[in-house]
Protein backbone atom coordinates (compact mmCIF):
# COMPACT_ATOMS: atom_id res chain seq x y z
CA UNK A 1 0.00 0.00 0.00
CA UNK A 2 1.16 3.62 -0.80
CA UNK A 3 0.54 6.50 0.27
CA UNK A 4 -0.74 9.60 -1.43
CA UNK A 5 -0.48 13.48 -0.66
CA UNK A 6 -4.02 15.49 -1.81
CA UNK A 7 -2.89 18.98 -1.73
CA UNK A 8 -5.93 20.92 -1.87
CA UNK A 9 -7.08 24.24 -2.09
CA UNK A 10 -7.58 26.03 1.21
CA UNK A 11 -10.06 28.69 -0.08
CA UNK A 12 -13.99 29.07 -1.08
CA UNK A 13 -13.97 31.72 -3.55
CA UNK A 14 -11.43 33.17 -6.75
CA UNK A 15 -11.14 37.35 -6.62
CA UNK A 16 -11.91 38.45 -9.98
CA UNK A 17 -9.78 41.05 -12.10
CA UNK A 18 -12.91 43.76 -10.50
CA UNK A 19 -12.29 42.35 -7.16
CA UNK A 20 -15.58 40.39 -6.45
CA UNK A 21 -15.40 36.85 -5.43
CA UNK A 22 -16.23 34.38 -7.84
CA UNK A 23 -17.56 31.18 -5.08
CA UNK A 24 -15.51 28.25 -5.85
CA UNK A 25 -12.86 25.69 -3.92
CA UNK A 26 -12.26 22.66 -5.69
CA UNK A 27 -14.24 20.40 -8.19
CA UNK A 28 -15.79 17.78 -7.00
CA UNK A 29 -15.16 15.11 -9.92
CA UNK A 30 -11.59 16.17 -9.90
CA UNK A 31 -10.62 15.07 -6.06
CA UNK A 32 -13.88 12.07 -5.99
CA UNK A 33 -13.23 9.73 -8.89
CA UNK A 34 -8.86 9.44 -8.50
CA UNK A 35 -9.48 9.28 -4.70
CA UNK A 36 -11.57 6.30 -5.72
CA UNK A 37 -9.17 4.68 -8.01
CA UNK A 38 -6.45 5.22 -5.99
CA UNK A 39 -8.50 3.80 -2.92
CA UNK A 40 -9.99 0.84 -4.88
CA UNK A 41 -6.03 -0.09 -6.00
CA UNK A 42 -5.35 -0.35 -1.50
CA UNK A 43 -3.77 3.11 -1.60
CA UNK A 44 -4.12 5.27 1.59
CA UNK A 45 -5.28 9.28 0.88
CA UNK A 46 -3.86 11.83 2.72
CA UNK A 47 -5.54 15.45 2.48
CA UNK A 48 -3.24 18.94 3.05
CA UNK A 49 -4.72 22.10 2.80
CA UNK A 50 -2.66 25.67 3.45
CA UNK A 51 -3.14 25.83 6.76
CA UNK A 52 -4.75 22.56 7.66
CA UNK A 53 -8.33 24.19 6.76
CA UNK A 54 -11.26 21.66 5.71
CA UNK A 55 -10.95 22.55 2.06
CA UNK A 56 -14.38 23.88 0.12
CA UNK A 57 -15.86 22.11 -2.59
CA UNK A 58 -17.42 24.08 -5.89
CA UNK A 59 -20.71 23.87 -5.56
CA UNK A 60 -21.02 24.07 -9.53
CA UNK A 61 -19.24 20.70 -9.75
CA UNK A 62 -22.16 19.25 -7.56
CA UNK A 63 -24.80 20.34 -10.10
CA UNK A 64 -26.85 17.90 -12.70
CA UNK A 65 -25.38 19.88 -15.42
CA UNK A 66 -21.85 19.24 -14.44
CA UNK A 67 -22.41 15.21 -13.88
CA UNK A 68 -25.04 14.47 -16.71
CA UNK A 69 -27.77 14.60 -15.17
CA UNK A 70 -28.99 14.58 -11.30
CA UNK A 71 -28.35 10.52 -10.87
CA UNK A 72 -24.86 11.71 -11.79
CA UNK A 73 -24.85 14.77 -9.30
CA UNK A 74 -26.54 12.63 -6.28
CA UNK A 75 -23.83 10.25 -6.80
CA UNK A 76 -20.94 12.46 -6.49
CA UNK A 77 -22.30 14.22 -3.34
CA UNK A 78 -22.23 10.66 -1.88
CA UNK A 79 -19.02 9.90 -3.14
CA UNK A 80 -17.66 13.38 -1.71
CA UNK A 81 -19.51 12.71 1.59
CA UNK A 82 -17.65 9.17 1.84
CA UNK A 83 -14.85 11.09 1.97
CA UNK A 84 -13.75 11.25 5.71
CA UNK A 85 -10.39 12.51 4.98
CA UNK A 86 -11.86 15.95 3.50
CA UNK A 87 -13.02 16.58 6.78
CA UNK A 88 -9.26 16.15 8.49
CA UNK A 89 -7.18 17.66 6.59
CA UNK A 90 -2.80 18.15 7.75
CA UNK A 91 -1.70 21.64 7.83
CA UNK A 92 0.08 21.49 4.34
CA UNK A 93 3.18 23.61 6.09
CA UNK A 94 3.71 20.42 8.03
CA UNK A 95 3.95 17.61 5.52
CA UNK A 96 7.15 15.57 5.21
CA UNK A 97 7.44 14.43 1.52
CA UNK A 98 8.97 11.41 2.96
CA UNK A 99 6.42 10.06 4.10
CA UNK A 100 4.44 9.85 0.74
CA UNK A 101 5.17 7.98 -2.52
CA UNK A 102 2.50 10.31 -4.62
CA UNK A 103 1.25 13.73 -4.95
CA UNK A 104 -2.03 15.01 -7.01
CA UNK A 105 -3.56 18.11 -7.10
CA UNK A 106 -6.86 18.21 -8.31
CA UNK A 107 -8.64 21.51 -9.57
CA UNK A 108 -11.32 24.09 -9.44
CA UNK A 109 -10.69 27.79 -9.50
CA UNK A 110 -9.58 28.07 -6.03
CA UNK A 111 -5.68 27.20 -6.45
CA UNK A 112 -5.84 30.08 -8.71
CA UNK A 113 -6.08 32.04 -5.57
CA UNK A 114 -3.72 30.98 -2.60
CA UNK A 115 -1.75 27.57 -4.39
CA UNK A 116 -0.62 29.86 -7.08
CA UNK A 117 0.99 32.03 -5.09
CA UNK A 118 2.05 29.62 -1.90
CA UNK A 119 5.42 29.30 -1.33
CA UNK A 120 5.04 26.06 1.12
CA UNK A 121 3.10 24.09 -2.05
CA UNK A 122 5.74 25.62 -4.59
CA UNK A 123 8.07 24.06 -2.48
CA UNK A 124 6.64 20.81 -1.46
CA UNK A 125 6.23 20.38 -5.42
CA UNK A 126 10.32 21.07 -6.55
CA UNK A 127 10.85 18.36 -3.81
CA UNK A 128 8.16 16.00 -5.40
CA UNK A 129 9.39 16.22 -8.88
CA UNK A 130 13.34 16.32 -8.39
CA UNK A 131 12.75 13.07 -6.32
CA UNK A 132 10.97 11.06 -9.37
CA UNK A 133 8.02 10.19 -7.65
CA UNK A 134 4.39 10.22 -9.56
CA UNK A 135 3.29 13.88 -9.64
CA UNK A 136 -0.34 14.37 -10.57
CA UNK A 137 -1.89 17.96 -11.31
CA UNK A 138 -5.23 18.02 -13.11
CA UNK A 139 -7.10 21.33 -14.41
CA UNK A 140 -6.38 24.31 -12.74
CA UNK A 141 -4.73 22.72 -10.33
CA UNK A 142 -1.16 23.49 -12.65
CA UNK A 143 -1.77 26.96 -11.31
CA UNK A 144 0.24 25.70 -8.06
CA UNK A 145 2.75 25.29 -10.41
CA UNK A 146 3.83 28.81 -11.01
CA UNK A 147 4.59 29.52 -7.19
CA UNK A 148 7.50 26.84 -7.86
CA UNK A 149 10.74 28.18 -8.37
CA UNK A 150 14.43 27.02 -8.07
CA UNK A 151 17.20 28.79 -6.69
CA UNK A 152 17.89 31.04 -9.62
CA UNK A 153 14.07 32.18 -9.60
CA UNK A 154 13.36 30.56 -13.02
CA UNK A 155 10.27 27.88 -12.43
CA UNK A 156 11.09 24.51 -11.58
CA UNK A 157 8.82 23.64 -14.38
CA UNK A 158 9.90 25.39 -17.35
CA UNK A 159 10.55 23.06 -19.98
CA UNK A 160 8.35 20.41 -18.95
CA UNK A 161 4.75 19.64 -21.09
CA UNK A 162 1.77 19.87 -19.29
CA UNK A 163 -2.13 20.14 -19.93
CA UNK A 164 -4.03 22.68 -18.29
CA UNK A 165 -7.20 24.34 -18.19
CA UNK A 166 -7.12 26.18 -21.39
CA UNK A 167 -8.46 29.69 -22.46
CA UNK A 168 -10.71 28.57 -24.72
CA UNK A 169 -12.41 26.32 -21.91
CA UNK A 170 -12.36 29.73 -19.30
CA UNK A 171 -13.96 31.73 -22.44
CA UNK A 172 -16.49 28.73 -23.08
CA UNK A 173 -16.92 28.71 -18.51
CA UNK A 174 -18.14 32.51 -19.32
CA UNK A 175 -15.03 33.55 -16.90
CA UNK A 176 -11.97 34.42 -19.42
CA UNK A 177 -13.08 38.41 -19.71
CA UNK A 178 -13.47 38.49 -15.98
CA UNK A 179 -10.38 36.95 -14.76
CA UNK A 180 -7.05 38.81 -13.85
CA UNK A 181 -5.45 36.48 -15.47
CA UNK A 182 -5.02 33.01 -17.56
CA UNK A 183 -3.58 29.94 -16.52
CA UNK A 184 -2.77 28.46 -20.44
CA UNK A 185 -1.19 32.32 -20.79
CA UNK A 186 0.63 32.20 -17.17
CA UNK A 187 2.18 28.79 -17.53
CA UNK A 188 3.55 29.68 -20.91
CA UNK A 189 4.79 32.85 -19.61
CA UNK A 190 6.81 30.37 -17.12
CA UNK A 191 8.44 28.47 -19.58
CA UNK A 192 5.86 25.24 -19.02
CA UNK A 193 4.67 24.24 -22.21
CA UNK A 194 0.88 23.66 -21.94
CA UNK A 195 -0.15 21.18 -24.62
CA UNK A 196 -3.51 22.02 -25.75
CA UNK A 197 -6.43 19.38 -26.66
CA UNK A 198 -9.81 19.94 -27.32
CA UNK A 199 -12.42 21.75 -25.51
CA UNK A 200 -13.77 20.00 -22.41
CA UNK A 201 -12.32 16.08 -23.79
CA UNK A 202 -9.76 14.17 -21.89
CA UNK A 203 -5.98 15.02 -22.51
CA UNK A 204 -3.54 14.04 -20.52
CA UNK A 205 0.12 14.54 -21.20
CA UNK A 206 3.57 12.55 -18.95
CA UNK A 207 6.28 14.67 -19.32
CA UNK A 208 9.22 12.05 -16.72
CA UNK A 209 7.50 11.43 -13.51
CA UNK A 210 5.01 14.54 -13.79
CA UNK A 211 1.46 13.56 -15.19
CA UNK A 212 -1.32 16.32 -16.08
CA UNK A 213 -5.01 16.38 -17.10
CA UNK A 214 -6.47 19.57 -18.72
CA UNK A 215 -9.92 19.26 -17.37
CA UNK A 216 -12.07 17.51 -15.08
CA UNK A 217 -13.12 14.95 -18.06
CA UNK A 218 -8.75 14.04 -17.67
CA UNK A 219 -8.84 13.33 -14.36
CA UNK A 220 -10.09 9.43 -14.52
CA UNK A 221 -6.78 8.55 -16.72
CA UNK A 222 -4.70 10.90 -14.74
CA UNK A 223 -5.46 8.64 -12.05
CA UNK A 224 -4.86 5.83 -14.05
CA UNK A 225 -1.14 6.95 -15.28
CA UNK A 226 -0.49 7.54 -11.68
CA UNK A 227 -1.27 4.42 -10.56
CA UNK A 228 0.95 2.71 -13.13
CA UNK A 229 3.91 4.63 -12.16
CA UNK A 230 3.45 3.49 -8.62
CA UNK A 231 3.48 -0.17 -9.67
Amino acid sequence: MSKILFVMTGVDHWTLADGTRHPTGFWAEEAVIPYEAFTAAGHRIIVATPGGVVPAVDRASLTPEANGGQEGADRMSAALEAMAELRHPVELEEVDLSDYDAVYYPGGHGPMEDLAVNTESGALLTRALESGMPLGVVCHGPAALLAATGADGTNTFAGYRVAAFTNEEETRGGLADKAEWLLQDRLNAEGVLVQEGPAWAPNVVTDRNLVTGQNPASSAPVADELLKQLV
